[in-house]
Parts: C-alpha cells; structure tokens; sequence
C-alpha cells in the first residue's frame, strides 16, 4: 500500500447530549450528564471526544464547536474531534476563524472532520445552500481554510468566498494546521480525502467496504502524485453491548429509527456491532484488518444508558483491542 498508515489505534466517543427532560418541548442540554460521560473517558483512558452537526434536523443536535470548545475546558487530557461537521451550510472563512480559535482553546488536540451532508434538505434550504452545489462548496471551503490557516494575507475567488489580501489571526496552535478528516463514499468524496485532506472517515459501511474505499483513495493519492503521503483512517461506529445478541438489536434499531426519523433495523444488522464484548471486539478486529486506524464510538439504545455503555466498553471492550498489534 502507497499509503502510510498509522502504527497505532486510537479509540474515541462520539457524545450526545441528552435532554434535561423527556418531553421534546423546551429541549435543553444535560451538561452533568456529557461531564460524566467525559470522566468515564478519562478514567478508562480513551483517546477522544467526537460531536456531530446538523443545523435542524430530527432531533436536537448542539452545535458542535461549541460543545468542543466547552469539553476541552473539562477535560484537557483528551483529544477532540467533529464527526462530521457539515461545511458546506457555512462560510468558510468564519469557519476558518472558529476552528483555528477551537484548536488553540484544544492546545492543538483538534481534528476536522468535514462531510457534505445532504439527506436532510431542509437544512440547506434554511441556510441558503443548493444541495446540488454541497460537494463544490466543500472543495472550494477547503481551499479557503488552509489558505486562510497559513497565517499570511492570501486572496481567493469560488463559489463559496471571494476576497483580496484578507489575513487570519490567530492561526491554529503552534501554526500547525489540525488534520482534516474527509468523510463519504462516493467516488468524488473518496478523491476530495486523497487530494484535499489529511485523513478519510467513513460511516454506516462493513469493513469490507471500508477495504474498497481505502483502494480508491490510494488511486487517487498516487495519481496525484502523493505514493508516500502519511494518511489517516477512521470508522464512526454504532455499537451496542449485551450478553443477549438480540436484545442488544432491538434497542440499537429502536433508538437509531427514532434518532434517524427512519427504519433503521436492517442497517442496524449490517454496520452495528452488538452483543457480547468478545463480538463486539471481533467487529473492530475486521475494521482494523481493513485498515481503520481511529475509531469514533456511537453507543446506539437507550439515550439514558449511553454513558454505562461507554463504561462496560472501557472495562470490558478497551483492554481487549489495545492488545492488537499491528
């Protein structure tokens, strides 16, 4: 493989805030409850601290740098990540800003993961945004960011921004750029991770078709005439632990159709990793094989058991995988 991988597994979570009630009316943030979640990532010595993005979607989602830039402050020992921001709904130079600011505020522990989105249209219609234009709009952000990241007066004209001589302060941490994780599965996504980014980050695949992509992208990486580029990989992962196989696929699909606003039952037998831990670490085991090198952990089933599964995981789950070598 052309691609230089990295020798080390990382394992990270994705958190959720849950709502202080349970009605849906008034939705506000349980912060004791993802204070918790991020003690039990210290204490069990994971690597990271992941949040997703929607603008609406639903169900309530906090905005994601936000909740970043709020989980540094309690626990400066992780790493942190978004999985996925949806770049194409922003300006790319507020961004550029906002992020820069956020991996300072990390101490240069950041990663930028950034997706095109598009299965909930609304949000691009809210944000002014043609769907059909979300993939150009990420490349052209892309190119905006580092320029802007360079910590020089640069200029740029493309369909996301146009402007002359326009210099960020202050630049991300130890002016050295975070990493930016690309995530999709179409072919143009898998060329924007060779080509634009520092890492690729799938979602809802098997290995096997983690295995395929990473083939793609390593074309795309030697015909751009990068045969030795470091190159990053990530799985965000639903998983659900229980002794009782079929118990643990009832409540994952059950919380993943309510969460996703559709059937999720079938997709929750293919990509989900439930069960036993000796099932659940087999399942990491052939995403390893495959070549994921960080994982981002989704607990699916109850909200109100997300952060006791993040502890049967770390005590049970954790020790298993950090004995593979690679």
């Amino acid at each position: 493989m052309s691609l230089k991988l990295g020798n080390t597994i990382k394992f990270g979570v994705q958190g959720m805030c849950i709502s202080r009630e349970t009605a849906h009316i008034n939705w506000e943030p349980d912060l004791q409850n993802c204070s918790d979640l991020l003690k039990i990532l210290e204490n069990y010595n994971f690597d990271s601290f992941w949040s997703g993005d929607h603008i609406a979607f639903v169900s309530p989602i906090v905005d994601p740098l936000t909740l970043i830039a709020w989980a540094a402050a309690k626990a400066p020992s992780l790493e942190f990540g978004t999985a996925i921001y949806l770049l194409p709904l922003r300006h790319p130079v507020p961004v550029a800003k906002q992020v820069a600011c956020l991996d300072q505020i990390c101490g240069g522990k950041f990663t930028f993961g950034v997706g095109v989105g598009g299965e909930y249209e609304k949000e691009f219609e809210a944000c002014g945004v043609k769907v059909s234009e979300r993939g150009a709009r990420l490349t052209d952000s892309l190119q905006v960011i580092r320029k802007l990241w360079s910590g020089k007066p640069v200029d740029h004209s493309g369909i996301s921004a146009n402007f002359e001589s326009v210099e960020l302060e202050p630049t991300p941490h130890n002016l050295k750029n975070p990493p930016i994780w690309a995530g999709g599965r179409s072919k143009a996504a898998l060329k924007r991770a060779a080509q634009l980014c520092d890492g690729y980050i799938s979602y809802v695949v098997t290995p096997e078709m983690f295995a395929e992509s990473l083939k793609i992208i390593e074309e795309f990486s030697d015909l751009n005439n990068s045969k030795f580029k470091s190159f990053d990989t990530a799985h965000h992962i639903f998983v659900r632990l229980d002794n009782n196989y079929e118990k643990s696929f009832e409540l994952a699909g059950e919380q993943l159709s309510e969460r996703y606003g559709m059937d999720f039952r079938k997709a929750t037998k293919k990509y989900v990793a439930l069960g036993s831990k000796e099932n659940v670490a087999n399942y990491f085991y052939e995403f390893i094989q495959a070549g994921v090198r960080n994982f981002v952990i989704d607990f699916a089933g109850p909200e109100n058991e997300r952060n006791e599964q993040a502890e049967i995981f770390g005590s049970e789950v954790l020790p298993i995988l950090r004995k593979i070598t690679l």
